[in-house]
């Protein structure tokens, strides 16, 4: 059977999250394509790096809600410059504790951590998820959401056609003309 170009076999998939953001979910499928396209920036849906980048995503996420249930506990405590400075020693004691589990083998891949702690307020903040502003409908949607994306990368290499990537110095001409007509 022949494979068809990996534009198509994307852009199918890609078609399946409209359907995933509809209501009642409201599911935030921009987490999606942060962890499809990372797969990918990180050298591609191998079996390695699909083990590197699935345990951390959900590190990323769980850290943003404890975030969030610290600021929201902090808000209750505190006003004016005593919040503001409470939010940055939350901030910085949970972040620093999320990177330095990165210097464990099995969760070293630090950027993975960030997809999913991005994605986590993204959600959190947009008002997406299965229950709006709800810091643990906002978790397991960004997880859920997550580790869709090295799926849709992995069925992507899998399932297609890839072109051949231009040799990098074949653009150096329209660079010098761009150059040159600036």
């Amino acid at each position: 059977m022949k494979k068809l170009p990996a534009e198509i076999v994307a852009s199918l998939l890609a078609v399946t999250t409209v359907l995933m953001a509809q209501l009642p979910y409201q599911l935030p499928v921009w987490a999606i394509f942060v962890s499809w396209a990372g797969t990918f920036a990180m050298g591609g849906p191998s079996a390695a790096n699909l083990k590197r980048i699935w345990p951390v995503m959900p590190i990323g996420a769980f850290t943003g809600f404890l975030i969030v249930l610290g600021f929201t506990q902090a808000s209750h405590l505190f006003t004016g410059s005593a919040f503001v400075i409470a939010q940055m020693v939350i901030l910085f004691v949970l972040n620093a504790g999320m990177m330095l589990l990165g210097r464990l083998p099995a969760f070293s891949f630090i950027p993975g951590m960030f997809f999913g702690f991005a994605s986590f307020f993204a959600t959190m903040f947009g008002g997406f998820g299965f229950v709006p502003h709800s810091p643990f409908a906002a978790l397991c949607a960004t997880i859920l959401m997550n580790a869709v994306g090295p799926a849709y990368a992995w069925i992507t290499a899998n399932f297609s056609t890839h072109h051949a990537h231009h040799d990098a110095h074949a653009a150096e001409p329209v660079a010098g003309q761009l150059r040159q007509k600036a």
